[in-house]
């Protein structure tokens, strides 16, 4: 009797064992995949901006003739804490089109400036053409939502926006 309750006694010692290092295996496992979705989402990568190909920019005849009838509302700017990542600051607008043409692709520049006005974080986000928002018409609005990932140190005065370029159709 005593030595069949030394090999339960035993195996029951294994199994623990075995547990306890699968265990810490998977511990190691599950926080190396919160390390690496925490470094993708921080914006930490060096990305370059977001370009729309052949649009219209400052400097040229037809910015000067259509970009003031491409209007936008005063940003708001609301701040959020994902599970995974650095703080978020998600920029919304409301785009209206009184070009008298269809817009069928828009960029727009977003930051967050400091007390020195200068630009804490920026980012440049093609708005049109998404699949929500293949192109807007003339005499339409759109609402615009741009996400901003900041570190939670960074010191906020204010925030920008401005449409950097645009193609009509």
């Amino acid at each position: 009797m005593v030595a069949s309750e030394n090999n339960i006694a035993r195996e029951d010692s294994d199994r623990r064992k075995i547990i306890i290092v699968v265990a810490v295996v998977a511990v190691v496992i599950i926080g190396g995949l919160f390390y690496l979705l925490m470094r993708a989402g921080s914006g930490g990568g060096v990305n370059p901006p977001a370009r729309l190909e052949g649009a219209i920019r400052a400097g040229s005849p037809e910015w000067d003739k259509y970009s003031k009838s491409i209007w936008h509302e005063e940003p708001l700017a609301y701040d959020s804490k994902p599970l995974l990542g650095g703080p978020v600051m998600t920029f919304h607008t409301t785009v209206r089109n009184l070009t008298g043409r269809t817009i069928n692709g828009l960029e727009i520049w977003v930051a967050v400036v400091d007390h020195q006005d200068k630009t804490v974080r920026e980012r440049t986000a093609v708005v049109i053409p998404t699949e929500l928002h293949p192109e807007l018409e003339p005499n339409k609005t759109m609402e615009v939502t741009v996400p901003l990932n900041f570190a939670e140190t960074d010191d906020r005065k204010d925030i920008k926006l401005e449409i950097t370029g645009f193609k009509l159709k």
